[in-house]
């Protein structure tokens, strides 16, 4: 009896160490001895983890700025196009005025470049924690198909 109730806290804690997101417990089938489960479950993770490709959360922050930087250097840019194109009434217009309607025109730009920077990072973590996941299951898929080619059963 106390040899099997070795086993069994040997077992559950080598199965709450090998992956941490899931607390599996591993029972062998054939007889295995405490290091072979110890081995064999320290293989399996270096197998799983080696086949599946670990990606690491790429999106910077600061989409709303990088968005308005370039929305606001898009808004004056448009506004001195236009200004360009209506130079006769665009000559007549004091200095102040010209600088102020391209300040608006780039400030304007700006909260938009703001809102779709904003935008396009939370689609970059969305889509980041879908592939952090899928490969987190793959891991997990694979490491519990090891353990089952080696004679053990792996209960969640």
């Amino acid at each position: 009896m106390k040899s099997s109730s070795y086993l069994y806290c040997s077992l559950l804690l080598g199965a709450l160490t090998s992956l941490p997101a899931n607390a599996e417990t591993v029972v062998p089938l054939q007889g295995q001895s405490p290091e072979q489960v110890q081995q064999d479950i320290a293989a399996c993770q270096s197998q799983a983890g080696s086949s599946t490709s670990t990606t690491s959360s790429s999106t910077q922050s600061g989409g709303r700025v990088r968005g308005a930087a370039t929305g606001a250097v898009a808004g004056a840019a448009v506004a001195q196009v236009r200004g360009n194109r209506h130079e006769e009434v665009y000559d007549r217009v004091d200095d102040d005025v010209k600088q102020e309607y391209r300040q608006e025109r780039a400030k304007d730009a700006a909260v938009a470049g703001a809102v779709v920077g904003g935008s396009r990072q939370r689609q970059e973590r969305r889509q980041d924690r879908r592939t952090v996941e899928q490969a987190s299951s793959t891991s997990s898929s694979a490491y519990t198909s090891c353990l089952q080619q080696r004679g053990y059963q792996v209960t969640p």
